[in-house]
């Protein structure tokens, strides 16, 4: 084609930039972040949302039993009657069996509802537009990551050659463990309360170590039995001069003054923002390797041409996953897949642009990055910026 012919240069018009409305949901989602995790700007996480702050201590509306359905109450105590309120209240879809529930009176609340659960715990139901600010940052924040793994990485190997047990030792051993084996990083909670274990709240009997080749042993979060052989000679040497520590605890570290200290998810989570500088987290890493795991079945498949078949094989790729990550495959589609893999496939561009992706999106970052990883980060490169350039019109 000669130049000149087909776009002309200057022909192409924006109605705003990708990068700032790149920028403005990063914005909501950090609001968000903050709120849920720090009880932070929560007021404006809510407002960003388009919605508004709310809390269950605030007069609302709760139900009582008639017949086999439910009599809504409003803050007043009147009966509510009105069809269109009555609707938007069983959309919420509180289960039966919660107590103490609080509805939120204003339907752009960004809690709508409260309950306690048969154990006692308190469960929320989310408007739908915090649920998907909060879901599209958490997916967003994956290509972020992925560029961030190969250093990352290179760190973890040189802080895991450091003299001694030191923390930072100690933590890079885990974050190895936790992307070589994809097992959870852990909850003293869950350990005490339920019996149930992750990386940092392993005992020492759930662990052998025979030459290079470490062998665990534990049951997990929902009482899935973990049974898994890694061999990796830099991790066992390392993880065996922890366990020689004292106490039943596997992974503790030896802090200044020579004394001994458990290491807990914080310090993990501390570990990987002080190394990246980034808000970057134990989950990340499933997640992301969720993804990856997930492209990977689908490009096993042959290729079909019938919306069923590819519905069949995503179904298929998501139950492979889930067992590898020791989750329901509904878990596992909801948080550890990023939708827009799923979506590539299903549309059948996932397997035709993938290498085109990786050539031309990525640079670099290709060739620091594992094949499987650098095509999963060019697809999803290629697709975010396209839905980010349809929402800017």
């Amino acid at each position: 084609m000669a130049k000149g012919q087909g776009k002309a240069a200057g022909t192409r018009t924006r109605t705003a930039k990708p990068k700032a409305v790149a920028r403005a949901t990063e914005a909501v989602a950090q609001k968000i972040e903050a709120c849920e995790e720090k009880g932070e700007a929560c007021e404006e996480a809510a407002e960003a949302a388009g919605l508004v702050y709310v809390s269950d201590e605030d007069a609302g509306i709760t139900r009582k039993r008639s017949g086999k359905g439910w009599r809504y109450i409003d803050p007043k105590g009147r009966t509510i009657r009105d069809y269109w309120e009555r609707k938007r209240i069983d959309k919420i879809a509180v289960p039966p069996a919660y107590t103490d529930v609080w509805i939120c009176p204003d339907p752009n609340g960004h809690i709508q509802a409260t309950g306690r659960d048969d154990r006692g715990r308190k469960q929320y139901r989310y408007h739908p537009k915090w649920t998907e600010a909060r879901d599209t940052a958490k997916y967003e924040r994956m290509v972020g990551f992925a560029r961030l793994l190969p250093d990352i990485r290179a760190r973890v190997a040189a802080d895991m050659r450091r003299h001694g047990l030191p923390r930072e030792k100690v933590a890079a051993t885990l974050v190895a463990l936790l992307e070589k084996t994809l097992i959870r990083v852990g909850n003293e909670d869950y350990a005490r309360e339920n019996k149930s274990f992750g990386l940092t709240t392993l005992r020492n009997r759930h662990l052998e170590i025979d030459g290079s080749s470490l062998r665990f042993d534990f049951k997990g979060k929902s009482g899935k039995m973990w049974n898994l052989d890694l061999r990796d000679r830099r991790v066992a040497k390392v993880v065996r001069s922890i366990q020689e520590l004292p106490g039943q605890k596997l992974f503790q570290y030896l802090d200044d003054d020579g004394k001994r200290q458990p290491v807990s998810s914080s310090d993990v989570n501390a570990y990987l923002r002080e190394i990246t500088g980034e808000d970057v987290t134990a989950k990340d890493f499933r997640t992301w390797a969720g993804t990856v795991l997930a492209s990977l079945a689908l490009a096993e498949f042959e290729t079909v041409d019938s919306q069923s078949a590819r519905k069949k094989n995503v179904k298929a790729a998501i139950e492979s996953v889930a067992k590898r990550l020791g989750n329901t495959p509904t878990i596992c589609r909801k948080c550890y897949v990023h939708p827009r893999v799923l979506d590539s496939y299903l549309d059948g561009t996932m397997l035709e642009s993938i290498k085109q992706e990786v050539e031309d999106e990525l640079g670099d970052h290709a060739h620091k990055l594992r094949p499987e990883e650098a095509a999963v980060l060019g697809l999803l490169s290629r697709r975010i910026g396209r839905d980010l350039r349809a929402r800017a019109q």
